[in-house]
C-alpha cells in the first residue's frame, strides 16, 4: 500500500526501530527490496534521487513502484524523492504522487534554508504529502559530481540542537536529516582512522525534539565482504570504509527514524556481477548476472533490516 511516512515514523520512534529508505534505479533492485520486505514483513521507503531519474526516467521509476505496491499490498511503501534541490522538483513529484519528498538546502544560509523549505512544505502539506528536510552539511561526494542532487562538502558542519528545533518549528518539516559524522560514498571515513558518529549531539537534538524523527543520509556500511568481492575482480576500492552497523543500530533506538542506503546495494550488485563475469566470461545473457545481483539486493536490504530493527513491524 503506498503511505506517507507520518505513521510510519510515529511506529517506528515509539518502536525504537527505524525504517530503510532504499534507492531504487532499476527493477531488479526495486525486486530486490521488495522481496526482502516480503520476506521481513517490513514497511520500506522506495527512493527516487536526481541521478536515478536522469538514468531510468521518472516515469519508469513510479511505474516499477507501483508494480511492487500491486505486487505486495501488504507492505507500506513510502515514494520518496531523494535530495530535491528545489520547489519547482518538488512540486512536479508531488503532482506525479510521491507520497513524500525532501528538499535538500543544507547548502544554503540557515534563513534562505528555512525559507525554501517552507515553501515546499506548505505545498506539500495541503496536497497530504510529507517533508523531509536537511539542516547541516556531510562530509565527501554526493556521489557522482552531484548527480544525486545533494551536493558536496569539504568539510562537516555538525547539526546545531538549538538551530534544529528553531528550524523544525519555523518550517514545519515531518523529518529533519542531520548531520552526526555520516557521510556519502564509499569512503566514508579518513584512512586510518577510526569510524565515530557524534551520538551524544543525536541525544540531545532528540531530546529538544522530543518524538520527532530525525533522519540519517550516507549511512552506508560498505561491508567488507563486498569491498572485497569488488576487488578482487577487477574493480579498485582501497581502503573503502563505512558506518559500523552496531552504531546504526544505536541511533535506530534513538530519535532516528529513517536510514538511507544506497551505497551498501550497489556493492553488493557490482561485487556479484563482477564475479559472475569473471566465472563465466562466456555469458552474454544479462538474465545471468542480473538475477544473482536482484538476489544479492535482497540479501542486503534482508541484512539491514535487521540491523535497524525493521523487522515483523507490519
Amino acid at each position: 500500500m503506498l503511505v506517507d511516512t507520518k505513521e510510519m515514523f510515529a511506529k517506528a520512534y515509539e518502536g525504537g526501530y527505524a525504517i530503510g529508505a532504499f534507492n531504487v534505479n532499476n527493477m531488479e533492485i526495486v525486486q530486490g527490496i521488495m522481496e526482502a520486505c516480503n520476506e521481513k514483513n517490513a514497511p520500506v521507503i522506495l527512493q527516487v534521487s536526481k541521478g536515478a531519474r536522469d538514468y531510468a526516467s521518472q516515469i519508469y521509476l513510479i511505474k516499477l513502484i507501483e508494480a511492487a505496491i500491486e505486487q505486495f499490498p501488504h507492505i507500506p511503501v513510502a515514494m520518496h524523492l531523494d535530495h530535491g534541490p528545489d520547489f519547482e522538483l518538488a512540486k512536479e513529484c508531488i503532482d506525479l504522487g510521491y507520497t513524500s519528498v525532501m528538499i535538500d538546502c543544507s547548502h544554503d544560509e540557515f534563513e534562505e534554508n528555512i525559507r525554501k523549505t517552507k515553501e515546499v512544505v506548505d505545498y506539500a502539506h495541503s496536497k497530504g504529502v510529507t517533508v523531509e528536510a536537511e539542516l547541516g552539511q556531510l562530509l565527501g561526494q554526493q556521489f557522482d559530481d552531484e548527480e544525486e542532487g545533494g551536493g558536496h562538502s569539504s568539510k562537516v558542519v555538525y547539526t546545531d540542537p538549538d538551530q534544529a528545533v528553531e528550524f523544525v518549528k519555523r518550517t514545519g518539516c515531518d523529518s529533519l536529516a542531520i548531520a552526526i559524522g555520516t557521510s556519502h560514498g564509499a569512503y566514508k571515513f579518513p584512512l586510518g582512522s577510526n569510524p565515530q558518529l557524534d551520538l551524544e549531539r543525536l541525544k540531545v537534538i532528540g531530546e529538544k525534539l522530543a518524538g520527532y524523527p530525525i533522519v540519517l543520509h550516507g549511512a552506508s556500511s560498505v561491508i567488507p565482504e563486498f569491498v572485497e568481492m569488488c576487488n578482487e575482480y577487477g574493480g579498485e576500492l582501497p581502503g573503502a570504509k563505512g558506518v559500523p552497523e552496531e552504531m546504526i543500530s544505536q541511533a535506530a533506538k534513538m530519535a532516528v527514524c529513517k536510514v538511507n542506503i544506497d551505497s551498501d546495494i550497489r556493492l553488493a550488485m557490482t561485487g556479484v556481477i563482477r564475479k559472475a563475469f569473471h566465472d563465466k566470461p562466456e555469458n552474454f545473457d544479462p538474465r545471468k548476472y542480473l538475477g544473482p545481483a536482484r538476489d544479492a539486493v535482497k540479501e542486503m536490504v534482508m541484512h539491514k533490516l535487521e540491523v535497524l530493527g525493521n523487522v515483523n513491524r507490519i
